[in-house]
């Protein structure tokens, strides 16, 4: 049976981001809130919480999958970076926006897409998700929280609640989050290919004008 916490969206409890971090390291997977959606998380290393975040997504070998970091110090170690890469995440995080880059030697092969060898790469404008990484002080795996067979994400943390209370450690309630789909942008090349348009697109135009 799933843990509940509720922790406020704005100024969460640091005693609540503490258990909830425990969790993760004991193994577990959780639910949280980022700047777009609800979310899945574990430990990037943590293979059984991997493979049952697949399970519950329904999620095939060629899936894209995506590490949130807490800074741009922190993408680095895990993805290789040009001048113009990093030009453009340092402007755009933290904030709704999943890069796709190259991975280095540190992101675990079964994160990777089989055969581009790349990882989508988070900075999220969220007090939780920020808290818990501060606290972790590493990555996490993440996926949207999008049921299978749909096309949007469990915005309500008590529906998430019943759909979930079996098959994950924890749900953080921290109030009902729309869901808006992050800008994903390829920064395999030197030029950033756009792949999909979604919650902060305006800054990204005025920035690359």
């Amino acid at each position: 049976m799933a843990q509940y916490f509720q922790i406020h969206p704005e100024t969460p409890q640091p005693r609540l981001i503490r258990r909830a971090v425990d969790i993760l390291r004991e193994g577990g997977v959780i639910v949280y809130p980022t700047d777009s959606s609800y979310a899945l998380a574990c430990r990037v290393d943590d293979k059984r919480a991997l493979a049952r975040i697949r399970r519950i997504r329904q999620l095939g070998e060629k899936h894209n999958f995506t590490l949130i970091c807490r800074d741009l110090s922190h993408v680095s170690q895990f993805v290789r970076l040009s001048n113009e890469a990093h030009r453009l995440i340092k402007a755009l995080t933290s904030g709704p926006y999943t890069f796709v880059l190259r991975a280095t030697r540190e992101v675990p092969r079964r994160l990777q897409h089989p055969s581009r060898k790349t990882v989508g790469i988070r900075v999220p404008d969220h007090p939780i998700a920020q808290a818990l990484l501060a606290e972790l002080d590493e990555p996490l795996f993440t996926t949207t929280l999008i049921p299978p067979g749909e096309e949007h994400a469990l915005e309500d943390p008590e529906e998430i609640r019943q759909h979930l209370e079996k098959q994950v450690e924890l749900v953080i309630d921290a109030g009902i989050v729309p869901y808006e789909p992050t800008t994903v942008i390829i920064m395999t090349d030197d030029l950033p290919e756009i792949v999909r348009y979604g919650k902060g697109r305006d800054k990204l135009e005025a920035l690359l004008g």
